[in-house]
């Protein structure tokens, strides 16, 4: 066994064994499934000009190659190129384009998942228009054929596909839910036959930003919206989208869509989360199927139109000079723009923006499941500082966010780095400023 492939076998759950040969047989059969006129395309039009490389933070804080964006890709590249490509057969003669080896594969593993938060930056400014982050997800979808998705979130997927939770806990999420409400002294419609809007939560705030939770059900009490969680569609993550298990993703997406249609919701909100908007606003009808019988909204564009409508009101937050990140999942793939910002002005807050910002802001670090790999630490630490760096660069005190996850990789680098500011939502900061008789303390 060479060392490449030893390393690897350590990343896998024990459910994903297979031969070495089993794996690249699994991997060119993804890959050609994943081909299609549209990523052959992609794949030919590249000109090797190095430009997304300046936009990657893996890249730019590392100055590796290996971390250049469509490198990443090199393997999906490498077997189209040989086996489905108008001049495949000479490829193949001439040898210009070798087999894919399970070494190789291995090595594209730390790649295509510990160095890559998929958040679109490189598809951004690549000058002939080449979405290099779908070719990443799609190289994961056959990455995760081949049985070499890392075993954090093969798990993690695998128990969210059979369960609806990411991870199994002594107490169903939906009685921590309940608690919850009770301890913070807001009702929490729950399981409800009939309802306008069905809400969802990341497993993140469960867990870790219980307040969020609540700040969600207050500001839905305050505007008198009928609402209501669903049981057994209450996780807004989809952790088949991060291993790359289309089918997961397809799956744990529909536990969602199907709720949504019981409880006739008009609309699914989803939470302060970045990949849950992606996987639902913009992926999950390609895979149910058909168009999808409500609208998907995240909570800041709902609140935001609430607020043009006249519905919700905001008191002045002294929250002092302010700085926000963008998730790049909702602003640069979503557009979620000026939602965030319409509230933040609303709540009269002196907003000192972040050097890059909005569409070409820089991810997290977290992004993609890359918080969850433990072997992607260093790394991933290595490549926040620039990020540490333009936050702080703004003097701002505060510091919002409007998804849990970049708030839970902030609030890891705060205890890494010991760095001195606290991520906080912009969602719960809407909630504390409620404007009327229904506000709570």
């Amino acid at each position: 066994m060479s060392d490449a492939t030893g390393v690897l076998s350590a990343n896998l759950a024990p459910e994903q064994a297979m031969t070495p040969e089993a794996r690249v047989a699994g991997a060119m059969k993804g890959f050609a499934q994943e081909v299609g006129a549209l990523s052959a395309f992609r794949l030919d039009s590249c000109i090797h000009c190095g430009i997304c490389a300046d936009a990657c933070h893996f890249y730019i804080a590392t100055e590796d190659p290996q971390y250049t964006p469509i490198w990443k890709v090199e393997p999906f590249k490498q077997a189209y190129k040989r086996e489905a490509s108008p001049f495949a057969p000479l490829y193949r003669l001439l040898g210009l384009k070798r087999e894919v080896t399970a070494d190789q594969l291995a090595q594209w593993q730390h790649l295509l998942f510990d160095s890559c938060n998929m958040c679109g930056r490189c598809s951004l400014i690549c000058p002939m228009g080449i979405d290099v982050s779908a070719l990443i997800e799609q190289a994961r979808h056959a990455m995760f054929d081949a049985g070499l998705a890392p075993k954090e979130l093969y798990q993690k997927a695998a128990c969210q596909q059979a369960t609806g939770q990411p991870e199994a806990s002594a107490e169903p999420y939906r009685k921590q839910l309940l608690a919850i409400g009770t301890r913070s002294g807001v009702a929490i419609p729950l399981d409800k036959p009939d309802a306008e809007i069905m809400l969802c939560v990341p497993r993140t705030d469960i867990e870790q930003y219980p307040s969020a939770v609540a700040a969600l059900a207050r500001v839905m009490q305050h505007l008198g919206s009928s609402c209501t969680f669903r049981s057994d569609g209450l996780v807004a993550e989809n952790y088949g989208y991060y291993a790359g298990g289309k089918s997961w993703q397809r799956d744990i997406s529909l536990r969602l869509i199907e709720q949504a249609i019981a409880c006739k919701a008009k609309t699914l909100l989803v939470p302060e989360c970045g990949h849950a908007y992606t996987a639902l606003r913009w992926e999950a009808a390609d895979l149910y199927g058909k168009p999808l019988p409500f609208k998907v909204r995240h909570v800041t564009e709902f609140l935001a139109d609430e607020l043009q409508a006249g519905r919700l009101r905001l008191t002045q937050a002294a929250s002092g000079k302010t700085t926000f990140h963008d998730p790049c999942q909702l602003v640069r793939k979503g557009g979620v723009n000026d939602a965030p910002r319409t509230l933040m002005k609303a709540m009269g807050i002196e907003l000192n923006e972040l050097k890059n910002h909005g569409g070409f802001s820089f991810c997290c670090g977290g992004g993609g499941g890359v918080l969850d790999i433990e072997r992607a630490a260093p790394l991933r630490y290595r490549t926040m500082e620039n990020k540490l760096r333009e936050i702080d660069d703004t003097g701002a005190g505060t510091f919002l966010t409007s998804c849990s996850d970049c708030r839970r990789t902030f609030d890891d680098a705060r205890t890494h780095f010991n760095w001195n500011k606290t991520p906080q939502s912009l969602l719960e900061l809407v909630a504390s400023n409620l404007s009327g008789a229904e506000k709570r303390t």
